[in-house]
């Protein structure tokens, strides 16, 4: 595909974005003349909370954000916040989070779990006798009740046996705030983005128990999303952000020192604001497993490019509204499918990233569970090297139920084990 190339309509863009490494796209795009190179000049903004960034994306005080991809779907169908009509023609990424305990029920978690690994069964031990003791149920936090950290955790749960709408009590917090949280006691466990995994760990304060990568291989995380009319407007400006985004995450994954030059931009006052061993050992994925500095190595915990890990994937998107029907977050009526073709957009992918010559997948769907290991779609110019999508229960998710209307990669019968 070849698309002729426009100046952007706007030169002047702000962007906001909450403290997270995943934030890394942005960030080195504007450090590293990605956006400069498309014509663009890019203020980035931090913002304390998600409802906080939502807000000014609807208000028209930023022009685009880092944002939950669950928000961006949900906003649009008008089940969250003021509800606005957002597009996304961009991932920002795959996995990034992952679930910690506090250190004293980490040590009950080890007792259930006598001398086998520690999995969300062993909570399941630990729920079972503080019931039966009469003791409050546990609090465990996520960022944001439509968000992935929410489903991710709902599901490492219900997987280990544990009910998340009776055996616990579920809480948000924004990420900025959750190690503070647990250390003081008002939580108990939480899933959210890096760096808050590792810091809790490094500070004593609590153990990383899974990753999100361990609930499913390869999760969508964060999208670039801007209002629809927005995208209408200024579609040549839409599609410059888009690339010199895409050009960034490509940089991100082309070698640990580019982790390791991506974290010390990140750790800046100006960003994050955080350690720079915590943001490094997030982005170059060695996850501390205590205090006192042993790490275990998980190369994909984050991925930016590689995996088609910018494509705007449908099948995410109706993996996602689905969840939100599970969680009761939206009606039962809602036609899915027209939902995730109105919100994700990879025909403007496609449109905006011809000018890169990189290869692109020729469908919007995929089926999600079937690939334990890499994988390749498509063929010649298309063809791309994918991830591994493993469910941790072996669950199969076919967005062909969903009504998709276009071929979908790896489509499989489902089996009896399918959750969906």
């Amino acid at each position: 595909m070849t698309s002729t190339v426009h100046a952007p309509e706007l030169s002047q863009l702000r962007l906001g974005y909450i403290p997270l490494t995943d934030a890394a796209p942005l960030v080195v795009a504007r450090e590293r003349g990605y956006f400069e190179r498309h014509g663009l000049a890019v203020r980035l903004s931090r913002q304390p909370s998600w409802a906080t960034l939502r807000d000014k994306l609807a208000i028209g005080q930023i022009d685009g954000a880092h944002l939950l991809a669950p928000m961006a779907l949900a906003c649009s169908v008008g089940v969250e916040g003021v509800g606005q009509a957002l597009v996304t023609a961009l991932s920002m990424g795959l996995n990034g989070n992952a679930i910690t305990v506090a250190d004293w029920l980490y040590r009950e978690m080890q007792e259930a779990a006598r001398g086998q690994p520690v999995t969300a069964a062993s909570l399941a031990g630990v729920v079972s006798r503080r019931r039966a003791a009469g003791t409050e149920p546990l609090t465990f936090a996520s960022v944001y009740p439509l968000s992935n950290h929410t489903y991710q955790l709902r599901y490492w749960l219900t997987a280990g046996g544990v009910d998340p709408d009776r055996d616990i009590r579920l809480a948000v917090a924004p990420p900025p705030q959750m190690v503070q949280r647990l250390r003081a006691g008002s939580i108990d466990g939480y899933c959210v983005g890096a760096p808050w995994n590792t810091l809790a760990v490094q500070q004593g304060v609590g153990r990383i128990v899974s990753t999100g990568y361990e609930v499913w291989n390869n999760a969508p995380e964060k999208v670039l999303a801007v209002g629809g009319a927005w995208a209408q407007r200024y579609p040549a400006t839409h599609a410059a952000l888009v690339c010199a985004i895409v050009e960034a995450a490509q940089w991100l994954d082309e070698s640990p020192q580019h982790r390791l030059q991506a974290a010390e931009l990140l750790a800046r006052e100006t960003y994050l604001d955080l350690p720079f061993e915590a943001v490094a050992c997030s982005l170059l994925g060695r996850l501390p497993t205590d205090a006192s500095g042993t790490a275990r190595e998980l190369p994909d915990f984050h991925v930016f490019y590689r995996y088609a890990a910018t494509f705007p994937w449908r099948s995410h998107a109706l993996w996602m509204l689905a969840q939100m029907q599970r969680c009761g977050q939206l009606p039962r009526d809602t036609t899915l499918s027209a939902v995730a073709q109105r919100v994700y957009r990879p025909d403007l992918y496609r449109l905006a990233v011809a000018r890169l010559g990189i290869p692109v997948p020729a469908i919007d769907h995929k089926t999600e569970g079937h690939h334990g290991a890499g994988w390749v779609l498509g063929a010649g110019a298309n063809r791309v090297e994918m991830g591994a999508d493993r469910f941790i229960d072996g669950a199969l998710f076919d967005p062909l139920i969903y009504g998709s209307e276009t071929p979908v990669a790896s489509a499989v019968q489902l089996g009896g084990a399918s959750r969906f």
